[in-house]
């Protein structure tokens, strides 16, 4: 058997079919998103076997992309789940041969609700068509499986138009990469766009601070024991006048100095970058990424200038704004 082949032939085939399907992409498929996009209530998808699979997947990419939507399971509805359907609402069946006896049993119930029924089927003739508002149809030829009986082009075919849906009811809702945020806030984008310096910061007693006429030994307890490698340097009106990191501490004994016998003022940068703590998280990492050498540590003020927490690389891979990869 000529294994790597027959995988060839099976994505040959698929291929060849999405070609075949995008011919009969028409006035059908526009009504069905336009319908969807006017829709008051929620969309309803259903199918059973492997079509019921692709509906719920279906479902899942319309509710992340704007559209709320709902799998209806046709042996679940027929025992009282079918409660969950509404006049204002969108049914779209999903059924290769339209004559799947538990999702037939169905429609009558759905019709008699009120609920608008749009089929995705191969058989523009079959009775799932015959009671739908709106025929959706996707010629299917042949399956990719050597016996015509396995779904596997038909599923694909139903997967694809189902997701070209949702991306075009996408559009139309203008939905954006914010959007998309408040949707998925457990995902790399969400995070980006929704977490703030002052959720990912070291404040209050986490917050590595001490005061200028502090004595260095002082400074160096408050970097150790804060576990920053940094510290926020105030003045007697908690403002920050600078900040000393451990580069600045090991710069000076390579230069020769006496730790000891230095100021705060002798070792630190009166100029650091800062970040407000309303501002977004993504800013803080552009700015700690965006030189050519990147910097660990970044000062976060509010906006009397007051110094109010500390940011870290850590605390940006921690949150899976970075990758750990790119740790500096």
């Amino acid at each position: 058997m000529n294994i790597i082949k027959n995988i060839r032939k099976v994505v040959e085939i698929q291929i060849k079919s999405l070609k075949e399907i995008e011919k009969h992409i028409g006035p059908s498929f526009f009504k069905a998103v336009k319908d969807m996009y006017r829709c008051k209530g929620k969309i309803i998808v259903t199918g059973v076997g492997k079509s019921g699979m692709i509906a719920q997947k279906i479902a899942s990419t319309l509710t992340s992309t704007g559209t709320p939507a709902i799998f209806l399971h046709p042996v679940e509805g027929l025992h009282g789940s079918l409660g969950v359907v509404g006049m204002n609402d969108i049914v779209l069946a999903i059924g290769k041969s339209g004559e799947s006896e538990e999702l037939l049993n169905l429609i009558p119930s759905i019709n008699r609700i009120g609920a608008k029924v749009i089929c995705l089927t191969a058989n523009k003739e079959s009775s799932l068509a015959k009671q739908s508002s709106l025929v959706l149809y996707m010629p299917v030829k042949r399956e990719a499986c050597p016996l015509n009986l396995a779904p596997t082009t038909s599923s694909t075919v139903a997967l694809v138009l189902g997701d070209a849906m949702a991306i075009a009811l996408m559009k139309l809702r203008s939905f954006g990469p914010e959007n998309f945020a408040l949707f998925h806030p457990g995902g790399a984008l969400g995070k980006r766009l929704i977490l703030r310096v002052s959720d990912i910061m070291r404040g209050g007693t986490q917050n590595p601070v001490i005061r200028v006429d502090a004595t260095i030994d002082q400074l160096l307890l408050e970097m150790t024991n804060k576990w920053t490698g940094a510290a926020s340097i105030i003045n007697k009106d908690k403002r920050l006048i600078g900040l000393v990191t451990d580069y600045d501490v090991r710069r000076a004994i390579q230069q020769g100095k006496t730790i000891s016998k230095l100021t705060i003022r002798d070792l630190m940068n009166s100029k650091p970058k800062t970040i407000r703590q309303d501002d977004m998280a993504l800013k803080a990492l552009q700015m700690m990424e965006g030189r050519k050498k990147p910097f660990s540590v970044l000062p976060v003020i509010d906006n009397k200038k007051r110094s109010v927490g500390m940011i870290h690389i850590h605390d940006l891979v921690s949150k899976g704004l970075l990758s750990p990869s790119k740790e500096q």
